[in-house]
């Protein structure tokens, strides 16, 4: 499903899917909501105060709160100035408690959000690390990200500007109404005529922010992705002069995530000043219907000014949280999209199955027995790339398997070490089917050194060891030393402490190739695996890496996948792949006397090398 095809509309099971990560957290929970509700009473009280304060120092007869009694009981509370200093001393004592409490409560629900998040980033970044390979052939990395990153920070927001602030907001409302009706029913439905008005702009302010929204997460997530896509690939834009075409492709991107966020701004512009608007007609007809009142009658209703006073602080405390609750529900509902994409990610069942104590781990290194019986594979359902493929490779043996292009050689060592499902047959290492091995002990028995070798940034020794630190620097050098390459780590500025830079750009590929021979020694695999090792290396890096491979197969199982013929001569067994297909098996010698697919590749080779000498 498209970005723009998610669903818009609120989903009460996401949102308790969302909470189910909050239980660890209850506690906090719980005191938010006490802290909401406490607020929502604590609203009314200075109005209410101030209208005292006003009544009394107009001469009018009030009756003085049993809270002011208690606290000032030497006080001459008849006495309106003594009683406006109590009632003002009360305010300022109130206003610091009232302070520290809505400071508390926005750092609690804060601080619940973001352990919500934390949590929840925790859990997404786990299962993406569990997801098989043909996820990450299909989605983009870009997306990925902003699952992890920006879609889970949204649902900070659901906590710390959305439902718990929502309750609060909406508590704080009917609190100040009932206030309103119980002093004055008739004043408060006069205020209140507007009111219809503002819901219908709410409705449609709400509508309007939740699509500009929804096209501005889609935007974001198109601009990761895109981003990301050529930053990574940028050798290959600049190598064929695509900046500009490229840069207008970001522009027409950008542009809609620009138009999204205006169209939300413009609703923002709209309907703010709508609330300003309905605000003042509300006081206008407040201070028309009392004054119309003190007006009829002059005598009776002299004493107006403390009510009017409290019912304009009372409609702000009321149009204040409706000013920014319809960007409340936007928030929350936009948390749920946002949860919602980040669910799809958990859910996906695409995954390895977990590891458990009935899996087959054994403690000893295995022997290496490799044994691929009638196994088919698709990427996709339809397209098999391997078809019946049947072959043995014995305890320390070393195979090569050859082929054009797409034949399916890098598919055989991605099934053996279990980065994809086969559809049909079975795998076996020792004599046990792969799938019932505990899938570390899988592929701790398991080396492979490919073609292209990601280097992380970071030092060489943080990324030889994939910061395991039960490898200690020690058996870093002595498998340096084992294979030639701690001279040239030596060499270079920090040793092993050089950073290598993002991907390993500060190195040769050469270099690359001989650091990733150092991960595949230091686990002490029972089967190792050469994808394309030496297919894009110089001469003199060969020379080292060929000495490298030597000792590296020696007394232990080794598949070796190789374009060029003359590197793999001295294996034991020799597998030719064709589209999939097996079509021959033997030495390099026993081939070449067959004078069948695998004489005809020697020969194109053969040919392609005395041509280029000439």
């Amino acid at each position: 499903m498209s970005e723009i095809e998610q669903k818009k509309y609120f989903d009460a099971s996401v949102l308790k899917r969302v909470f189910q990560f909050v239980k660890p957290y209850r506690g906090q929970f719980i005191v938010s909501i006490i802290l909401a509700i406490v607020l929502s009473f604590f609203t009314p009280v200075r109005p209410f105060l101030i209208q005292l304060t006003v009544d009394k120092a107009t001469g009018k007869a009030v009756h003085t709160p049993w809270v002011i009694q208690f606290l000032f009981p030497h006080t001459q509370l008849s006495d309106a100035w003594q009683f406006v200093i109590a009632v003002t001393i009360f305010q300022v004592v109130f206003i610091f408690i009232e302070t520290a409490a809505r400071f508390y409560f926005s750092f609690i629900t804060s601080w619940m959000g973001q352990s919500v998040v934390r949590d929840m980033r925790t859990a997404v970044y786990k299962k993406i690390l569990s997801l098989n390979l043909k996820q990450f052939d299909t989605t983009p990395i870009g997306t990925l990200t902003t699952r992890t990153i920006n879609d889970i920070e949204s649902i900070n927001d659901i906590f710390s500007d959305g439902l718990i602030p929502i309750f609060a907001d909406l508590l704080s409302i009917i609190i100040v109404l009932v206030t309103m009706f119980v002093t004055d029913w008739r004043l408060t439905l006069i205020a209140l005529i507007p009111f219809p008005f503002l819901i219908l702009a709410t409705y449609y302010f709400k509508e309007s922010v939740n699509k500009s929204f929804i096209q501005v997460r889609n935007a974001v997530a198109a601009l990761n992705a895109f981003v990301q896509e050529r930053i990574t690939g940028m050798q290959i834009v600049q190598a064929f002069a695509a900046e500009d075409r490229e840069l207008e492709n970001f522009k027409k991107i950008n542009r809609h995530h620009r138009s999204s966020n205006i169209h939300a701004i413009f609703a923002y512009s709209i309907f703010f000043p709508i609330v300003e608007i309905v605000l003042a007609v509300s006081t206008g007809l407040l201070v028309w219907w009392l004054a119309s009142k003190a007006a009829s009658n002059p005598i009776a209703n002299k004493d107006l000014a403390g009510e009017l006073v409290a019912f304009i602080l009372y409609l702000n405390q009321i149009f204040r949280p409706l000013r920014v609750i319809a960007d409340k529900f936007n928030v929350i509902q936009m948390g749920v999209i946002a949860a919602d994409r980040v669910f799809k990610v958990l859910d996906n069942p695409d995954t390895l199955p977990p590891s458990s104590l009935k899996d087959h781990a054994p403690e000893k290194r295995l022997r290496g027995k490799v044994e691929f019986d009638k196994v088919w594979f698709a990427y996709n359902e339809e397209n098999y790339v391997l078809k019946d493929i049947s072959f043995i490779v014995k305890p320390g043996e070393t195979v090569a398997i050859v082929g054009h292009t797409g034949s399916g050689k890098t598919s055989i060592i991605s099934l053996l070490n279990r980065l994809y499902q086969i559809k049909r047959g079975a795998i076996k290492l020792d004599d046990v089917e792969i799938e019932k091995y505990n899938i570390d002990t899988l592929r701790k028995n398991i080396a492979v050194v490919l073609q292209d070798v990601f280097l992380f940034s970071g030092s060489i020794l943080d990324n030889i060891t994939l910061h395991n630190n039960e490898i200690k620097k020690e058996a870093v050098i002595e498998a340096a030393k084992l294979i030639d390459v701690h001279d040239f780590i030596m060499q270079l500025p920090g040793n092993y402490d050089y950073n290598v830079m993002e991907r390993g750009n500060t190195l040769s590929l050469g270099q690359r190739q001989l650091i990733s021979f150092i991960r595949a020694i230091l686990s002490n695999p029972a089967v190792l695996i050469l994808d394309e090792a030496t297919s894009s290396i110089d001469s003199e890096s060969e020379l080292l890496i060929q000495h490298a491979i030597d000792t590296l197969i020696t007394g232990r199982t080794a598949i070796v996948i190789a374009h060029r013929l003359s590197t793999i001569r001295k294996a034991d067994k020799i597998i030719v792949l064709d589209k999939g297909e097996i079509k021959e098996t033997g030495t390099h010698e026993e081939l070449l006397a067959l004078n069948g697919f695998y004489a005809k590749l020697h020969s194109m080779q053969f040919e392609k090398k005395k041509t280029a000498i000439i």
